[in-house]
């Protein structure tokens, strides 16, 4: 560590030293292209570099040898294992961002100005300071299976159990699962939701709550004209981030079910066909099909943060 602490700042001193006695403007210019140019070069050798090779790679064979164009986008949208990849991530994508965002709307707003809000708040945001795989072993423990006549370790089968009902395979039996392993996505993103939303609630001004008091509106009108415009940007913001995060999701599937029983996402995919059936090809097509998912996503997330900023 200290040998690495002691490179940087002798280039860093190296650079200064060599570029000190360049005073006029073109100088300003070239040493700041001295700083830029390495973290440029990084950037491009660590992204750029892979990003274009697993774009090449998926026009080939599931070897990297010959070219074979779109066939591994074919089958990605014509093979029915595919495409019930495709349908399990649309619905994550779909359900996780609207039921945690709303959720965490919810709760926020029940919460704001209670005497017990800042234990209301730590609680919800508790699953956040735990990491996917965390929270996935700690659900696989929620949803063990075993049969009605055997004691249950499963929390969700101890309660069907007393509730005189027999114990239901949450994980195996499709395509009930996806919904359960969705439920775990959603207990941790709520807490984000809830931790943004409930800022900017505490940030819309009290000139505006008390003339809409003094109009004679409150309660669900309240909520509606007021608080949800008035936070509109920030729950886009919310939206487009934990979809980003969702169509990442690989820890909760690969940690729960291990991607059987029909719950395979292509964040999942992608690394199965790539490292475990070695279809490097269709690999690199479900990755570049991720990408250009997440991109726009990206790009909107940042506008409205840009947005959100200027106000």
């Amino acid at each position: 560590m200290f040998i690495a602490i002691g490179l940087f700042f002798g280039v860093v001193a190296l650079i200064l030293l060599l570029t000190s006695r360049l005073r006029s403007r073109k100088g300003e210019l070239v040493q700041s292209a001295t700083f830029v140019l390495p973290a440029v070069l990084m950037v491009a050798f660590g992204l750029l570099y892979p990003a274009l090779s697993t774009v090449k790679r998926s026009f080939q064979d599931r070897l990297g040898q010959e070219w074979v164009g779109f066939e591994n986008y074919s089958r990605i949208f014509t093979d029915d294992e595919q495409v019930r990849v495709l349908i399990n991530t649309a619905l994550w994508v779909i359900l996780v961002p609207t039921l945690a965002t709303l959720i965490g709307l919810v709760y926020a707003v029940l919460v704001d100005r209670a005497r017990f809000e800042k234990f209301a708040k730590a609680l919800i945001f508790m699953p956040m300071a735990i990491s996917l795989v965390g929270a996935s072993i700690i659900w696989r423990f929620v949803y063990d299976y075993r049969d009605s006549e055997r004691d249950q370790i499963g929390l969700a089968n101890a309660m069907l159990k007393f509730l005189g009902f027999d114990t239901y395979r949450f994980l195996q039996d499709a395509p009930w699962n996806t919904f359960f392993l969705i439920v775990i996505m959603i207990w941790v993103q709520a807490g984000f939701a809830m931790t943004i939303l409930a800022a900017s609630i505490r940030a819309i001004p009290d000139d505006i709550v008390e003339a809409a008091r003094l109009d004679g509106v409150g309660g669900l009108k309240m909520f509606r004209y007021i608080t949800v415009p008035s936070i509109r940007p920030s729950l886009i913001v919310v939206l487009t981030t934990i979809s980003i995060t969702t169509l990442k999701a690989f820890d909760i599937v690969r940690t729960t079910v291990g991607g059987n029983f029909d719950t395979s996402v292509i964040a999942y995919e992608f690394y199965r066909q790539s490292f475990v059936t070695r279809d490097k090809g269709l690999g690199a097509a479900l990755a570049t099909l991720l990408f250009a998912l997440v991109i726009p996503i990206v790009v909107y997330n940042v506008r409205q943060m840009r947005k959100l900023e200027a106000r």
